[in-house]
């Protein structure tokens, strides 16, 4: 897959140079830190140096364009005109954030006004005055209808100012990995289950990639071709990666490695980076056992970033890719409990769990039945680490459009039900029962995403690039 790419600039005005010696070289050293600092986050950074005149305006517009940018980081490093920073962002069409950042926490006053030269003062004063054209640039993009971000600082000792600035970088390239994403859609919608439904074109509108929908049989039959070699493998492989319980059949753990040998096949097939399956069955035996037997293997894919969401729940599969890709997990959950005495919300699911992110070692117990579906078979029973976590909804309104529709809370240690299914124990700041009605009256489905770490603000700033309402439950 092709990578993500960082556009940078800084701005000047060509007149200023013949009248203040030094002062170009000066901006210079200024945005070189700041190309050190993003390729310290992010390899890939085009530096387009500093722009200005228009004629360097337009080339450095047409350089984004043929890099293929995904953002632009303009560093205001002094006064500029925005006649030559309006070409750029206009031809290269992608979001670009303000970068107004000071070299100094502050003028060294006393040596400034020891100048006696009052030209050099000014020299001195256009490379602090960073500040200067801001409001200028943010009118103009404002009345050109386009949609810019801004960050204030200072270029060295502001940890929070660099937070903030990585935080865009990852966001980028998190939207750069879904405008990329092949999710695979096998199966069909659990029939009934109304919140679940989507518009896959809305879907490919918001967030880009491509949805392959996938046959059940085609599973069916790349697992008739896995060698008794592949099976030992992935069987070793179950024991290293789960604690197998005791209890759990050889013959049904035979049939999982068979299925999460064939899924890879699958995934490796269409380039997939993510999933979502359900399939109800009327009498295949093939299909039936290759659906019942998949658990396992959804969740080891989930594990190393293909995340595969249960009950065809396309939006929550968005919404767990989105979490993986910013490094904090996204395990498929609902509502499973609430416990009053505690003031905490229990959530899971009966299906593939994240396991990189559980606490301990994901237990592989034998279930009769999974409920409401039919087959029996293997199933994952985990909790989310103990410590912050983040819950995140992809919800479609009425009328068309999504939201991303944000929580954090805590996972917190305590009873979880012992049923073979994925299951922890969340804590929230606005309590429990403010926590669910709030969350619920945003309208989303009954399905979401849980990942570790608080990361609203990165998720805030993916859904300003996609240009996505981000909606803050806690």
């Amino acid at each position: 897959m092709n990578t993500c790419k960082v556009g940078l600039f800084g701005i000047g005005l060509d007149t200023y140079w013949p009248q203040f010696e030094g002062l170009k070289e000066r901006l210079e050293a200024y945005l070189q830190v700041v190309e050190q600092k993003l390729t310290a986050m992010h390899g890939a950074v085009v530096n387009a140096g500093l722009v200005d005149t228009i004629d360097k305006a337009f080339e450095t517009g047409l350089l984004f364009k043929q890099q293929d940018v995904d953002i632009i980081f303009l560093h205001v490093t002094t006064y500029a005109l925005s006649a030559t920073v309006l070409p750029v962002v206009q031809k290269a069409k992608v979001p670009v954030i303000i970068l107004n950042l000071a070299p100094e926490a502050n003028i060294d006053y006393a040596m400034f006004n020891a100048l006696t030269d009052r030209t050099t003062m000014t020299g001195e004063w256009l490379a602090h005055c960073s500040a200067c054209s801001v409001p200028e640039i943010a009118n103009v993009f404002s009345r050109a209808g386009i949609p810019f971000n801004q960050v204030t600082g200072m270029l060295h000792n502001d940890p929070g100012c660099w937070n903030e600035i990585a935080e865009w970088v990852q966001a980028a390239n998190v939207a750069h990995i879904m405008q990329y994403n092949r999710m695979g859609c096998m199966g069909h919608y659990y029939s009934g289950m109304l919140d679940i439904y989507t518009d896959l074109t809305q879907q490919y509108n918001s967030f880009g990639g491509h949805i392959e929908l996938l046959e059940v049989e085609e599973l069916a039959t790349l697992r008739k071709e896995v060698t008794a070699s592949q099976i030992q493998e992935r069987m070793h492989l179950f024991n290293i990666s789960f604690d197998v319980q005791d209890d759990c059949p050889a013959k049904e753990l035979e049939k999982a490695a068979i299925t999460s040998v064939a899924l890879d096949k699958l995934v490796e097939k269409y380039k997939l980076g993510s999933m979502a399956y359900y399939y109800k069955g009327t009498g295949n035996k093939d299909n039936e056992e290759a659906i019942s037997s998949i658990i396992l293997g959804n969740s080891l894919l989930t594990a190393r970033g293909i995340p595969v969401a249960g009950e065809y729940e396309i939006k929550n599969a968005q919404a767990m890719k989105i979490m993986d890709s910013f490094g904090a997990g996204g395990s498929f959950t609902e509502y499973y409990a609430m416990d009053f005495a505690s003031d905490v919300v229990l959530m899971g699911h009966d299906g593939p769990g994240h396991i990189a992110i559980a606490e301990g070692k994901t237990k592989v117990r034998p279930l009769q039945v999974f409920h409401g579906k039919v087959g029996k078979g293997l199933s994952v029973e985990m909790s989310v680490k103990n410590g912050p976590v983040t819950l995140l909804s992809v919800v479609e309104k009425k009328g068309g459009g999504l939201q991303l529709l944000v929580a954090e809370g805590t996972s917190v240690a305590g009873p979880i039900l012992q049923i073979g299914n994925t299951n922890s124990r969340y804590s929230f700041p606005i309590g429990a029962r403010k926590f669910v009605n709030s969350w619920n009256s945003y309208g989303p489905a009954h399905h979401c995403a849980v990942g570790v770490g608080h990361i609203y603000s990165k998720i805030e700033k993916l859904g300003k690039l996609l240009q996505i309402e981000v909606i803050r439950v806690c």
